[in-house]
């Protein structure tokens, strides 16, 4: 029993030591708030210029023109999104930017609308693809509803239109003839509600100007282990090394003759080069789990631009001469305009190096 009890307590605690390992995420820097909770304390023309940089970075559909226009004579304008350079009817979006301390009500959103049709009416401009409701907030639960039945919020809209109730009774809103009859025809489903997060979202692709707005760091996590045996995925860059190898010593040099062997003549050598591609291999992941755009790629070609007029000398005669050259030449890279080169570490750009024979774009051995 005591046998038993003492080896059930060993397990618990060897459980209890075992360090997960930490994980590539973004955190917000001390002090600061979360995005959402940020967007609700700026300015009425600080949330237009948020959704004016938002709407550039939407990838589908992608907009050839973004535009703050929200002043007095904007004409329900706050945000002008065009999908071609022309302004044509079906062919732009319209973003009305209500920085409200409540969600949006109806009695909101229907002056909006008049002043919009009213436009229409008046030829201001032709008719959008998309009016989009933007509020820090969102939509309340009535509203919500209304944008989510189209019949519903054009029977509803009309209805306080003719009557002058939620907020369209002064004059400058009273409804005309010729706007009624522009609203009658419209197709209300063209009315929606662009969420915060969907904004947030399209932003972030700038991952540069996402981070410093809204305080966040991008937090690498732990590297991954260094298998004892090459993997697969190690093929390429691991066959050029045995072939500088094999070069270098006359003879043929297999992978059983240096994987996992620290003893052999190339088997230290081998070791080190596998930490720094696995290194790299950490970035890369790093790179894949925070940035919309393939960073590391982009990494990869500034090294490969950097090291390449050192590589190709004819001077070097041998890959070992060629790997060296590489590896001393990325050291000394200046690689500031990288957004992962805060996060480099010691065997990254060593790493990077076999990565790129990995790929094919470089090798060793002529």
């Amino acid at each position: 029993m005591t046998t038993g009890a003492s080896s059930s307590s060993d397990a618990v605690r060897q459980q209890l030591h075992e360090v997960k390992p930490k994980r590539n995420r973004l955190v917000i820097k001390r002090g600061a708030v979360p995005p959402a909770v940020y967007l609700m304390h700026i300015s009425d023309k600080q949330w237009e210029k948020f959704i004016e940089a938002a709407c550039r970075q939407r990838p589908s559909p992608k907009y050839a023109q973004v535009k703050v226009l929200g002043n007095a004579n904007d004409k329900g304008r706050d945000v002008e999104a065009r999908l071609q350079k022309d302004l044509v009817a079906d062919a732009w979006d319209l973003f009305q930017a209500k920085h409200y301390s409540a969600r949006l009500a109806p009695g909101d959103a229907y002056p909006e609308m008049a002043k919009f049709f009213l436009n229409l009416s008046k030829g201001s401009y032709p008719a959008p693809r998309k009016y989009y409701f933007c509020a820090p907030q969102n939509a309340g639960p009535e509203l919500h509803d209304l944008l989510a039945d189209a019949s519903k919020l054009k029977a509803g809209f009309l209805a306080a239109w003719r009557n002058s109730t939620h907020g369209l009774g002064a004059n400058a809103l009273k409804i005309s003839g010729a706007a009624e009859a522009i609203a009658e025809k419209f197709d209300f489903s063209k009315f929606e509600e662009c969420l915060v997060h969907e904004l947030l979202d399209w932003h972030s692709r700038d991952s540069a100007s996402h981070f410093k707005l809204f305080g966040i760091e991008p937090e690498r996590g732990d590297d991954p282990a260094v298998p004892e045996k090459a993997q697969p995925h190690e093929q390429v860059y691991v066959e050029e090394l045995l072939r500088v190898y094999s070069e270098r010593s006359g003879m043929p040099v297999q992978i059983q003759d240096v994987d996992s062997d620290s003893n052999g003549i190339y088997g230290d050598h081998f070791a080190a080069q596998r930490e720094v591609f696995y290194a790299a291999e950490g970035l890369r992941r790093f790179s894949r789990d925070i940035y919309p755009a393939d960073e590391f790629e982009n990494l990869l070609q500034m090294v490969k631009k950097g090291i390449q007029p050192k590589v190709t000398s004819p001077r070097l005669t041998t890959g070992f001469d060629r790997l060296d050259a590489a590896l001393d030449a990325v050291s000394g890279l200046s690689l500031q305009d990288s957004v992962l080169h805060p996060r480099l570490r010691g065997g990254d750009l060593p790493g990077t190096c076999h990565h790129l024979v990995n790929e094919k774009k470089l090798k060793w051995v002529r």
